[in-house]
């Protein structure tokens, strides 16, 4: 057994005969009588006390110990004494990627963890703790996909606390613990009639934002980010190098989601449409931070901008032209005095990449240009979001059938030939 336990009510002492005799100590019939001890892999010495009548319960927990350190399973008890808190404020501040991610994980755990677990020292969590901190979002988190994420959040933290050795395993991972569902909506892309209709319902000057969504697959910020050195009119591709990003409510360059610089095909009319608008509106040069607020300078001639000649504020143009555009093509109630437009998710301008989606699969575009074109990661993640719009099997089995029959003879090949064969 590693380590010993110390009985605090009796000492040994050498009696009269030269042998040895216990006898009471000063502290007989008061506190904690047993102590174990013990030296951790730190070369430290650790103990935990017990009462009267635990002398069994000593040995066990010393013999755990040793089990624990010979699976390479010991964790230090004084680690597990941090909160959940204390620990997952020191993950979020080393948590790597775009600072977003960071501020959008501080977020989640700030409002709906820490006011029910985050008091929680990490040596207690047991999954039972998980289950009921689930069931209690129900009540203020109603998107279960939204909870999902949360729920994902404490997990990675919990995760990282288990490869710092300061937890056993993640209590987020039990089988018992039943982890809310992603819930994702089923795209329904926009038809060309609504495209356009909203395209021709926005000011002259943001009209030609549409394009580079439906017609190259851009999202909003790589849109407003736009620049004349990412265009190649005459090779017919469109390099989307970087996005305009806002982050603590100031405006950044920064590159694409994910990190993921990509060359897109430039279709013509696309093209043209940009053409007419540089010429219509003239590109301006916008100097801003590089991918955090504090970060280096750097200028970009944007073929978008606000009237006031500097580069398009998200939320000025999503709430008074998007939203307008959108209800002017009846795709959201128009607003009532003194009221807002209706809050529209789906209907962001992130529609018109479902419908570049949609419009290349309906050409027989593959799943995997598709991902690229579109900056994904990983191509089966288009292919969940969007299989459903994929022609199916049977259409073209009938197309390609249907094709072979007009093609043949009908005197030698026609449908009673094939019955009779």
């Amino acid at each position: 057994m590693a380590g010993h336990i110390q009985d605090r009510w009796y000492k040994t002492i050498t009696g009269p005969d030269g042998k040895p005799i216990k006898v009471k100590t000063d502290r007989y019939g008061t506190g904690m009588r047993y102590r174990a001890r013990y030296v951790g892999p730190d070369g430290t010495e650790k103990s935990k006390s017990f009462r009267d009548k635990e002398l069994r319960l000593a040995k066990q927990w010393l013999a755990q110990i040793e089990a624990d350190m010979s699976r390479g399973q010991y964790i230090d008890p004084r680690s597990t004494r941090t909160t959940f808190r204390q620990y997952a404020e020191r993950w979020v501040k080393t948590h790597t990627g775009e600072i977003n991610s960071r501020e959008a994980a501080e977020r989640r755990l700030r409002l709906h963890a820490y006011p029910h677990i985050g008091s929680r020292p990490l040596g207690s969590f047991k999954p039972e703790h998980i289950r009921s901190w689930i069931a209690g979002l129900e009540a203020t988190v109603p998107a279960e996909s939204h909870r999902r994420i949360i729920v994902g959040t404490v997990s990675a933290a919990l995760s990282a606390a288990v490869d710092d050795g300061l937890l056993s395993k993640n209590p987020c991972r039990a089988r018992t613990v039943q982890l809310p569902k992603p819930g994702k909506p089923r795209v329904n892309p926009w038809t060309a009639e609504q495209v356009f209709g909203v395209r021709a319902a926005l000011q002259r000057r943001f009209q030609a934002t549409v394009d580079p969504g439906a017609g190259c697959g851009l999202r909003q910020g790589e849109i407003f980010g736009l620049s004349e050195d990412e265009l190649d009119y005459e090779g017919g591709w469109l390099t989307v190098s970087h996005q305009l990003k806002r982050i603590r409510g100031k405006y950044v360059f920064a590159l694409p989601k994910g990190g993921k610089v990509r060359d897109v095909p430039l279709p013509r009319a696309v093209g043209i449409a940009l053409r007419n608008h540089s010429q219509e509106f003239s590109p301006v040069d916008v100097t801003l931070p590089w991918r955090t607020p504090d970060g280096p300078l750097v200028t970009k001639r944007l073929l978008f901008s606000g009237p006031e000649g500097n580069h398009v504020r998200v939320s000025n143009y999503n709430e008074y032209h998007w939203k307008r555009a959108l209800a002017v093509a009846g795709i959201i109630p128009a607003r009532k005095e003194g009221e807002r437009y209706t809050s529209a998710p789906e209907h962001g301008m992130h529609a018109l990449r479902h419908f570049y989606a949609s419009v290349l699969l309906d050409a027989g575009e593959n799943i995997r240009a598709l991902s690229q074109y579109l900056g994904h990661s990983d191509p089966g993640f288009t292919l969940r979001t969007y299989t459903h719009l994929m022609p199916s099997s049977e259409g073209r089995t009938r197309k390609a059938v249907d094709s072979l029959y007009l093609a043949s003879d009908p005197q030698d090949h026609g449908p009673g030939t094939a019955q009779a064969a």
